[in-house]
């Protein structure tokens, strides 16, 4: 700093600010680079709980009926019906093992996402759950919900259940069918009604028009 001259005076009044100017412009590309970071870590934090919250709906939203999970594809079902030959049993087979088959299908996607974003704890109970699955065994995935259920509570900054509230055991959800099959069913009977409006439209045409093409015939001739 020099301030014995006006040059001098006028050199320091410019180092100052240029000095100025490259602190404030580096500060701010720090906080910049850092908001993105944590903006990045928030979304990343977001979306596993949202996948993880999803996996424990999955997993523990039903509390009656049949609480484990039947890892039976249908071709046993079928090869278990031409084994032991009864009408009964080939008949309900199918039906029987329609909602067991989405359930499973349901648990199987949410332990595939539990692999993916969960915790150590939650790994190892979902790989013991998938391995038994592929062994055939049923499953029970109560103590992968509670250990879901105290993660995504103390992720979110929420206190632990109350320890006088009782929980009872937590079983996959169940698959409804009964919408999907609706609305196929509406949507081919909306593709008939449209077929027969355009069928109906075009035979209206077809004897208004044909009036018309016998005068322009009869004129020409």
């Amino acid at each position: 700093m020099d301030f014995s001259s006006w040059q001098g005076a006028m050199t320091t009044i410019v180092g100052l600010a240029v000095f100025t100017l490259l602190g404030v412009g580096i500060r701010m590309l720090i906080m910049q680079t850092i908001q993105q970071r944590r903006e990045r870590m928030n979304r990343q934090i977001n979306e596993r709980l949202k996948t993880l919250m999803s996996a424990y709906r999955t997993l523990g939203g039903s509390f009656t009926g049949q609480l484990t999970v039947d890892p039976t594809h249908l071709r046993d079902l079928r090869q278990g019906a031409r084994a032991a030959p009864d009408e009964g049993s080939a008949l309900d087979a199918p039906a029987s093992s329609d909602r067991s088959r989405r359930i499973r299908d349901a648990v199987e996607a949410a332990l595939a996402d539990i692999l993916l974003l969960g915790t150590e704890e939650h790994c190892r109970l979902a790989g013991q759950a998938a391995a038994d699955l592929a062994a055939g065994r049923p499953i029970h995935t109560a103590d992968l919900v509670i250990s879901l259920r105290g993660f995504i509570r103390a992720a979110l900054d929420l206190g632990p259940v109350p320890g006088d509230v009782i929980i009872p055991l937590q079983g996959p959800t169940r698959a409804q069918a009964g919408a999907g099959r609706g609305k196929g069913d509406a949507d081919r009977g909306g593709n008939k009604g449209a077929a027969t409006e355009m069928e109906g439209g075009s035979g209206a045409m077809g004897i208004q028009v044909a009036p018309g093409m016998g005068r322009n015939e009869g004129g020409h001739a």
